[in-house]
């Protein structure tokens, strides 16, 4: 039978007016629908104050999280312009409902910005189910109104209304997020406050005062950090042993500012921070690599002047020379270039050269003047070379020996495909639930991989029992692209065998945990399968109800049934409760976890490195006492397991 020719032509083009591509397209303005973009629209306006103040306008900035879950941002800079633009409305009502508009393209306005888009604004305006904004400027208060980024304040020959007098100047933006947008509208405290800190650390002139009144009681935080980036480094290890004390220097090339604070101390691991114009570049960039570049190559010339390398000694690696070390580097550029409006990445060539050599230049200055410090940093480099090798060594022994294959006791049920794109893999609690998950899969893409209860707690064990832990082995081999954690660092995610890894655990306290340790495996030993989105947490069904007339219903949590019983008052039903993966048949298991049409799962994303890294080692490691009072402050925030 002949297919029926489709009609393509001119009637088939679409054009998206105004600010619909936004609420059409989220996801490419904001990053994604998730708490993660929600936060973001908090960050976007609250660019835009820090922008005021880089311009000179501006030394304080208000975030309030309301009762009724919207967000108030205020700063006292100069105030959105009010006049008539050309076209034929006010300024300010074309800076939120015209998508790259707004004054970071006039170089006169705005020298260095963390919003170059021109979208941030209207990007929160299409995104919040009400927009209000009040601006003081010329003696007057003007005030304008939205709706899902739709005008509806009156214009008075086309100009705002003006509400009042006023000899101050600033702006004032309410938003309420929109919840046919986001999957959910609750603003995450610790989120924005770990952000507003920082950007206080990276403006030292700046305060910034947060509130949120959502609670019973007012949490109220200000945030003034005098000594800028040197307090960051500083607050970073306040729970860390040092090596050398804090070392800040700042510097300028060809109009690119640059400043870094950089500290070691007594840890195997490196951490730096890399911002542009204030924005946090979470994977880094060209101001990244100019700085690390450039310190190694003077460690290495350091090392061989003094004599500590021989001639036949091979060059300290970029890692060995970073052990330990904990670095903030700030650049404010004019002319910046990032992958994606979420600016993780930042990308211009004329920012690593303007790193490097304002880095050279002053750290050499710096370790002439104080050759005990070098000789600190030096030891550092010498003490993780010497734990390199032999890490090396016990790599080659413990792991290059075993092939990827199923496993010897058969517990790796692998997927026929070898097309990685399509292939996943499920780790599973218990030989019960591994034995139903074997069963309910599509044996062409989905592999199985069952785990004896709960596996090592590598936040507290040493990298050789890691590397000697058989499922923590069978794990790394599976996956087929090694591990970042220690000094050789030979991870290469170009080789994962799997484009999504699943933790399937029971949905109770126990399977919590084991997701937790699994968690914590893969941000130490393989974060990038983290920030590169191939890990997720299956969702098992916490119940299923089976009412009298009617189909069954899958409920996944507490909250659900409470729905479900508010709905059914007078309903008759019968509830069942899985106590685990175990208790489902494969039917049941197939349509509920593994069925890509039907299945829910969560991925697993990182907005905040510093704040992750932080948290991991509180609820992890060894010291009690912080984590309790961590557990304690937050626990209404828990869910609780009946």
């Amino acid at each position: 039978m002949a297919r029926k020719k489709e009609i393509y032509d001119e009637n088939n083009i679409s054009v998206l007016e105004g600010l619909e591509p936004v609420r059409v397209r989220p996801g490419m303005y904001i990053g994604s629908t998730s708490r993660k973009g929600l936060n973001h629209l908090i960050y976007e306006i609250v660019d835009n104050s820090v922008d005021e103040h880089l311009a000179g306008y501006c030394d304080t900035i208000d975030v309030t999280l309301e009762k009724d879950g919207s967000c108030t941002v205020s700063d006292n800079g100069r105030g959105i312009p009010v006049g008539n633009h050309k076209f034929g409305i006010p300024a300010e009502r074309v800076v939120l409902t015209t998508l790259h508009a707004g004054g970071k393209f006039d170089n006169n306005a705005y020298k260095t910005s963390g919003g170059l888009h021109g979208v941030g604004s209207s990007v929160v305006n299409a995104l919040s189910s009400h927009m209000e904004v009040w601006i003081e400027t010329g003696g007057f208060i003007y005030h304008d109104e939205f709706e899902r980024g739709k005008p509806i304040q009156p214009l008075i020959m086309n100009m705002l209304p003006e509400i009042g007098t006023t000899d101050k100047t600033g702006t004032r933006i309410n938003f309420l997020p929109d919840p046919l947008i986001f999957e959910n509208t609750y603003f995450k405290e610790d989120d924005i406050e770990s952000r507003l800190h920082e950007t206080a650390y990276l403006n030292p002139d700046l305060t910034i005062n947060f509130r949120d009144l959502r609670g019973e009681e007012e949490k109220k935080f200000i945030f003034h950090e005098p000594d800028g980036i040197s307090g960051f480094v500083r607050d970073i290890n306040k729970n860390a042993e040092a090596v050398t004390p804090v070392i800040s220097f700042d510097g300028k090339l060809d109009n690119i500012a640059v400043s870094c604070a950089f500290q070691y101390v007594n840890e195997f691991h490196e951490n730096i921070l890399g911002f542009c114009n204030n924005i946090y570049n979470a994977e880094g960039g060209t101001h990244i690599t100019g700085f690390k570049t450039i310190f190694t190559t003077i460690i290495n010339s350091y090392s061989r002047q003094l004599g500590i390398l021989k001639e036949k000694d091979a060059n300290f690696t970029g890692a060995d020379v970073r052990n330990g070390l904990t670095a903030v580097i700030s650049i404010k550029h004019h002319d910046p270039r990032f992958e994606g409006q979420t600016k993780t990445k930042l990308d211009n060539p004329d920012a690593a050269k303007a790193v490097s050599k304002v880095t050279g230049d002053e750290i050499q200055l710096f370790f002439d003047r104080n050759p005990d410090v070098l000789k600190s940093v030096i030891e550092c480099a010498q003490k993780a070379a010497k734990i390199r090798k032999s890490e090396e060594r016990a790599k080659t022994n413990l792991l290059t020996k075993q092939k990827f294959s199923f496993d010897q006791n058969g517990k790796l049920a692998n997927c026929v495909s070898h097309d990685a794109s399509k292939c996943e893999i499920f780790i599973v609690e218990g030989d019960s639930a591994g034995g139903s998950a074997k069963m309910a899969r599509d044996r062409m893409f989905q592999a199985i991989m069952p785990i004896r209860g709960k596996i090592l707690n590598v936040e507290k064990a040493s990298i050789d029992k890691v590397l000697k832990n058989d499922e923590i082995k069978t794990m790394i081999n599976a996956f087929g692209c090694g591990f970042s954690e220690g000094y050789g660092n030979d991870f290469d995610i170009k080789k994962l065998r799997y484009d999504k890894i699943i933790i399937m655990a029971d949905a109770d306290v126990d399977g919590s945990h084991i997701a937790t340790l699994l968690l914590t495996l893969f941000y130490r030993f393989m974060p990038e399968l983290i920030y590169e989105g191939h890990i997720y947490i299956a969702m098992p069904p916490l119940y299923k109800v089976m009412p009298q007339r009617g189909e069954g219903q899958y409920l996944y949590d507490d909250e659900a049934l409470l729905k479900y019983r508010k709905a059914h008052p007078n309903g008759k039903f019968t509830l069942q409760r899985y106590k685990g993966l175990g208790e489902m048949d494969p039917d049941q298991l197939w349509e509920t976890t593994l069925n890509p049409k039907t299945r829910m799962m969560r991925r697993i994303e990182i907005e905040d490195g510093r704040m992750a890294s932080d948290v991991t080692e509180l609820l992890m490691g060894n010291d009690v006492k912080p984590r309790r009072e961590f557990i304690h402050d937050r626990a209404k925030e828990a869910s609780i397991d009946a």
